[in-house]
């Protein structure tokens, strides 16, 4: 299936959208600087489908659901056209298996790739004020913090990248196999 160059050209561009839209959920949710202008571009990027969502879905707390169901359904429709140009034919259960496992496992992505930034610019520019920079640290922060209540630094070691690392790549090889 991924053979076919128009299958995998309509799956790369579906999930760079895809990973721009979970990026900006993911700002949003780590309460990341919205001024600094990598956010403004992935604001941009996301606001021509979001703004119409958000007039219908309100927010749930913290959670911007209408970002949530914006992924969804980039996903969703991700799934049906690569489906449909396989030959595929599922039942609306799969469809919604392979939309939420699939959206999750391009989060725990974001992530994954978001920490392995953040540990490379520990090593190479620690305490940059770069704007990529900076927003990385903003959305590993809760990570780390999440991690930190249950590892300790050990003096000036963190090991807390190292469990991140193995817990996303755990959770993403139970998802492979619905993830599209």
């Amino acid at each position: 299936m991924t053979s076919d160059p128009f299958v995998f050209l309509i799956k790369t561009i579906a999930n760079l959208y895809l990973f721009v839209v979970l990026l900006r959920l993911v700002l949003q949710f780590s309460r990341a600087d919205f001024y600094n202008p990598i956010s403004q571009g992935i604001v941009k990027a996301t606001s021509p489908l979001l703004l119409p969502l958000r007039k219908v879905i309100p927010p749930i707390g913290r959670l911007d659901t209408s970002c949530l169901v914006l992924a969804l359904a980039v996903q969703l429709l991700t799934t049906v056209i690569i489906f449909m140009m396989a030959g595929f034919s599922a039942t609306p259960a799969h469809y919604a298996i392979f939309t939420v496992v699939g959206t999750l496992y391009h989060l725990l992505d974001l992530y994954f790739w978001a920490l392995l930034i953040s540990v490379i610019l520990s090593w190479v520019a620690p305490g940059a004020n770069h704007p990529g920079a900076m927003l990385v640290g903003q959305i590993t922060a809760p990570l780390y913090k999440a991690c930190h209540r249950v590892i300790p630094t050990l003096g000036g070691l963190d090991l807390s990248p190292i469990f991140l690392f193995l817990a996303i790549s755990l959770l993403k090889q139970f998802l492979a196999p619905y993830a599209i």
